[in-house]
């Protein structure tokens, strides 16, 4: 009895010497631990910084990527092409801009002083679409003011041919790109029940991937036309813009060689 007493106080001692044993080694590894877990949580706040990092252009082509290369490759054309006749229009638009009252001064000023040849000469120094539409309606004032009038409307349509070339061509880029992200929205859609009904069965899975890639087309077709709209507005505003100082710089011709004809019938 005394030695199973003693061998049931050695398995005691023993226990509790192996739990102390133990706490002594959870307490020693414990900073271990915790700074393994700062660590852990460190990596994982540094993955997000740098997917955050990664920038708006980088997210922009994972997207594209996504929406699939047929009706995305097709809606950035569109973008590039329209961009490519905007910034040409407006390059042309802002180099044909002149200071139409100053023109005007110029060129009654030469005419007080030296006559046709010398408004003209003014004309052919200065850039512009009313620059030319001038020069066209000196060439024919010797003719008679009829006949100046007639020439500066029918330049004034010719300048405004040019002023609105390859305009039309942004328009169709800008009803264009939507309709191409419609059309992939609808194909993207077709793809997504084809999945159900070959598998017999409503899955989420089945169907996310085509609803992603019809939704991408769709977005993408959008900003592109929201885009080149904006382009598109500037450039009508800057020919309105145009149009009226011709238009305006016509009446004063007209009304300099009225003026020019009387002084020197005089």
């Amino acid at each position: 009895m005394k030695r199973l007493f003693s061998i049931l106080v050695i398995a005691a001692i023993m226990v509790l010497g192996a739990g102390n044993l133990k706490a002594a080694n959870m307490v020693n590894t414990l900073p271990g631990t915790i700074a393994t877990f700062v660590q852990e949580d460190e990596s994982a706040t540094a993955a997000a910084d740098a997917d955050e990092e990664l920038g708006f252009h980088q997210e922009l082509k994972k997207r594209f990527i996504e929406g699939g290369a047929g009706f995305m490759g097709i809606v950035l054309l569109c973008l590039i092409l329209g961009l490519a006749i905007a910034i040409e229009r407006i390059i042309y638009l802002n180099l044909a801009t002149t200071n139409t009252k100053k023109l005007a001064r110029n060129v009654e000023e030469a005419l007080n002083s030296g006559g046709i040849e010398a408004a003209k000469e003014v004309c052919r120094n200065t850039r512009g679409p009313v620059a030319s539409i001038y020069y066209q309606g000196l060439d024919r004032a010797d003719e008679s003011i009829e006949s100046a009038e007639k020439a500066v409307v029918a330049y004034g349509g010719v300048q405004m041919g040019q002023l609105e070339k390859n305009v039309s061509w942004v328009s169709l880029f800008i009803a264009l790109a939507p309709m191409l992200g419609f059309m992939g929205t609808v194909i993207g859609m077709i793809e997504a029940f084809d999945r159900i009904e070959a598998a017999g069965d409503m899955q989420p899975s089945l169907v996310a991937g085509g609803i992603k890639v019809a939704l991408l087309t769709t977005v993408f077709g959008l900003i592109v036309a929201i885009i080149l709209q904006i382009f598109y507005n500037y450039i009508i505003a800057k020919i309105d813009s145009i149009v009226n100082d011709m238009e305006d710089a016509s009446i004063l011709l007209i009304d300099m060689l009225v003026d020019y004809k009387n002084k020197k019938r005089v």
